[in-house]
């Protein structure tokens, strides 16, 4: 369980996922969704430290002890939004009913012209996103993703949808060519989409109170929004069973602001406001966390700031 969460091995493997994609595209829906029950227990076997920090979160999250039932019913929820992505990624929303919530406060963001920030963590289907392209193709969408650590979906994905590839924000560049790419974006009018939760191998973290416990969360999206100085939404792609997918967009703010002589308290502050709104949809849909891994204890080795201090007195969380 210590093991960094980037070392662990991608589930399945190239084969594999391009099988599961064959018969996905060529089978159908309901027959791809009935292999998932099999696909489930194979993971739930194979896979222990997942496994375990899948129970974890779950006793931590509804606050009394879960079955093993419940465990591969969280494994079931995620390889579910997996196999969608190949759906979403080929077919648009054809198929799926997905809610908006938050669109005239996003559509406001956009009317600014100075470009968009969306913040959203590794809950439910971020690929949900991509509805926005095909209901307002104006409005250009870039993803910031770690090509290096799942290549063999990468690939995948790619050839479902080789435009959507070609406007990833590759996150394993160095951090002057992200932020240049997202810069560009953004003086273009497009709306820059990447997950806050996670700290990759090395990176600067600070801990913020998250279900009851100091957590580890990383500094450099935050980072990267003062820079930018573009106004930020988070987002949400919640999975709601079946074909149906709630995408939320919230205001966060006009402009993230870290000045050089509080940077300390104002990465607090910040941080903070985004674990909030991560804790609150955790507790809307448990089974959508995605994080397997012991994510109070993410990151061994890296280099984690002293814990925040009141923190939530600070933001009025």
């Amino acid at each position: 369980m210590s093991e960094h969460w980037q070392r662990r091995p991608e589930g399945g493997g190239r084969r594999a996922l391009w099988l599961i994609r064959s018969i996905a595209l060529h089978g159908g829906r309901p027959l791809s969704r009935l292999l998932l029950y099999p696909i489930t227990l194979y993971f739930y076997v194979r896979r222990g430290p997942e496994r375990i920090a899948s129970r974890r979160f779950l006793e931590r999250v509804l606050g009394r002890p879960v079955s093993a039932w419940q465990v591969m019913k969280h494994l079931h929820c995620f390889a579910a939004t997996l196999l969608d992505r190949i759906y979403l990624l080929a077919h648009g929303e054809r198929g799926f009913d997905i809610q908006v919530e938050g669109l005239d406060a996003l559509e406001t963001c956009i009317a600014q012209g100075r470009g968009l920030l969306l913040i959203g963590s590794h809950q439910g289907s971020f690929e949900a996103l991509r509805v926005l392209s095909t209901r307002r193709p104006d409005l250009p969408l870039r993803v910031v993703l770690d090509k290096q650590k799942t290549p063999a979906m990468t690939e995948l994905l790619e050839a479902l949808a080789p435009d959507i590839g070609a406007s990833v924000i590759d996150a394993s560049q160095g951090g002057a060519s992200i932020t240049l790419a997202m810069s560009e974006a953004c003086a273009q009018g497009a709306m820059v989409a990447l997950l806050a939760d996670r700290g990759r191998e090395h990176e600067v973290l600070r801990r913020t109170p998250f279900l009851g416990e100091p957590a580890p969360f990383p500094v450099g999206p935050w980072l990267l929004a003062h820079s930018l100085r573009v106004p930020v939404m988070l987002c949400f792609g919640l999975y709601e069973g079946g074909n149906h997918y709630r995408l939320i967009f919230e205001p966060f703010a006009d402009e993230v602001q870290v000045p050089r002589h509080d940077r300390a308290r104002a990465l607090d502050a910040w941080l903070a406001r985004y674990a909030h709104r991560v804790e609150h949809f955790v507790h809307v849909a448990p089974y959508n966390w995605f994080n397997f891994y012991d994510f109070w204890q993410q990151d061994v080795g890296a280099p984690v700031q002293p814990d925040a201090v009141a923190v939530r007195e600070r933001v009025g969380a």
